[in-house]
């Protein structure tokens, strides 16, 4: 099996493969978390239409094969990002997937001159919590508005 992938905005034709690498990587999230389901287990392929369409996609593809992704929507007001449903089949964690993805994420930030990008996590999942850290994040807060402790986690672009 070749291990080399490559990253690329998603096109529609990859939203079924979304929707699966989505649904696995948010019935893990669900049990690190300890949590019984989440917004993202419900997600319908017109909900990733939309989001195609209307954010920035991006797929890591091996030999055609969609084994990751991320979302990531822009307010042009205040040029800040939020990202969402990042995951990556089981199947091909730990070869740098992840990674890649958020590093396409960066590229495309500042090239579109995004000042900081946001997200939300599980805080008592440590291992997502210290990825993002690797990544350049910080947690600016904490909320328990979905019935958990989640971490808003930021990163801030400077020039």
């Amino acid at each position: 099996m070749n291990k080399y992938f490559e990253v690329r905005r998603a096109s529609e034709k990859d939203a079924e493969a979304i929707r699966q690498i989505t649904a696995e990587a948010f019935e893990k999230y669900c049990e690190m978390a300890g949590l019984d389901t989440i917004a993202a287990l419900s997600e319908t392929i017109e909900d990733i239409h939309k989001d195609i369409e209307e954010k920035i996609v991006l797929v890591a593809y091996i030999d055609d094969e969609v084994v990751g992704s991320v979302r990531v929507g822009i307010n042009e007001d205040t040029m800040e990002a939020y990202l969402s449903r990042f995951g990556v089949s089981t199947r091909y964690q730990n070869l740098g997937i992840g990674k890649a993805l958020m590093n396409m994420v960066d590229i495309t930030m500042r090239h579109n001159g995004v000042k900081r990008i946001c997200l939300h996590t599980a805080s008592k999942v440590f291992s997502l919590v210290r990825f993002y850290y690797g990544r350049g994040f910080y947690i600016d807060s904490t909320t328990k508005d979905r019935g958990y402790v989640r971490a808003l986690l930021v990163k801030d672009y400077q020039d």
